[in-house]
């Protein structure tokens, strides 16, 4: 009789605790993929684990380090981690191959592909690209996209060659001339500041009129109607975090360096100040920081699939949702230096 009103008296202090109870209980397990290794772009993520903004919104969050935007779209979307970061057209590819996988929020609002010569080299812009070798990977999506860049430029699609140069040796490849340009993201364009000086020309795709979107915050398309809630939390403290290391990165980057070895300091502040270019447009600084635009996809759908491919077409507004981006938190354009 004892056991049971003890039993029955940890039931009623239970029910009574309520909120308490559940609010001192573990977290809801989280695992979020990145797409790549950890860096400045990543920050916000570890500076927001750091704070406990996560576990204070409920959620027991993992942070997986990534191999690419395919793998991470294809582990989001088969349900093996509720949350990822990939490349937008990159995700496209992969839901059109059944991936169950949703956009949640923008992180490269502008594209990151850029285009490097050396002037020394008789390049002097786009126009001069004709007759040119281009350094990048055969799999490379600035080659792989390279005829709608060339239809944007006024160029034939065949006026340029490429050479195979992997990711690590392009700039080596520059600057002994194997090639003429090679393609990279902005978010290293100061390396080839430093490396080049006034010689450096560039193109970001988005001065030509393309501009897809880049690296997000994509769900799971099952977990998403299944949590609904967890997802909202996961990006609005995730948008936060975002907007407060846009505010000022030092405590971000410290999070970051503090659980990830081998980064240089200052290569990932450099980093960071191109980042805040990448995320800022019309929409992130008047809607809400994170927003994807709907005639923006359209576009980057059309795009993904002359070029990229789709499996099984599908309709583009089920790829994406704003619904759980906080409109009170906006990019703030005043901290991206020109």
């Amino acid at each position: 009789m004892k056991h049971l009103q003890a039993a029955g008296s940890a039931l009623v202090l239970a029910l009574m605790l309520g909120v308490s109870a559940v609010s001192a209980s573990a977290g809801e397990a989280v695992n979020l993929i990145l797409n790549w290794t950890p860096t400045a772009d990543h920050s916000p993520y570890y500076y927001a684990k750091a704070q406990g903004w996560y576990e204070k919104a409920g959620i027991d969050l993992t942070i997986e380090t990534g191999k690419g935007s395919g793998v991470s779209a294809a582990k989001v979307g088969s349900g093996g981690s509720p949350f990822g970061v990939a490349d937008l057209a990159t995700m496209l590819v992969a839901k059109s191959k059944g991936a169950d996988a949703v956009a949640v929020m923008s992180v490269y609002a502008n594209t990151g592909q850029t285009f490097y010569w050396l002037k020394s080299y008789g390049v002097n812009g786009v126009k001069d690209f004709a007759g040119h070798k281009i350094g990048n990977p055969p799999g490379d999506a600035s080659r792989v996209m390279w005829p709608a860049f060339a239809k944007a430029a006024g160029l034939a699609p065949d006026s340029v060659g490429f050479v195979n140069v992997g990711p690590t040796a392009k700039i080596a490849a520059l600057k002994s001339h194997t090639v003429d340009i090679i393609s990279d993201f902005y978010n290293e364009h100061d390396l080839k500041v430093i490396e080049f000086g006034p010689d450096l020309g560039y193109v970001n795709w988005k001065d030509i009129g393309l501009n897809p979107y880049g690296n997000s915050l994509i769900v799971n398309g099952a977990y998403l109607q299944k949590n609904p809630k967890v997802v909202e939390a996961f990006v609005r403290v995730t948008q936060k975090a975002f907007a407060a290391c846009v505010a000022d990165v030092t405590p971000c980057l410290k999070a970051l360096l503090d659980q990830v070895s081998g980064l240089d300091k200052e290569n990932q502040e450099r980093q960071w100040e191109r980042i805040k270019f990448l995320m800022t447009d019309e929409f992130t600084t008047t809607k809400a920081l994170g927003w994807i635009d709907g005639e923006r996809m359209k576009k980057d759908y059309e795009l993904v699939q002359t070029y990229l491919g789709m499996e099984k077409p599908f309709d583009v507004t089920t790829a994406f949702t704003t619904k759980m981006l906080d409109p009170s938190i906006k990019m703030d354009a005043s901290k991206v230096k020109k």
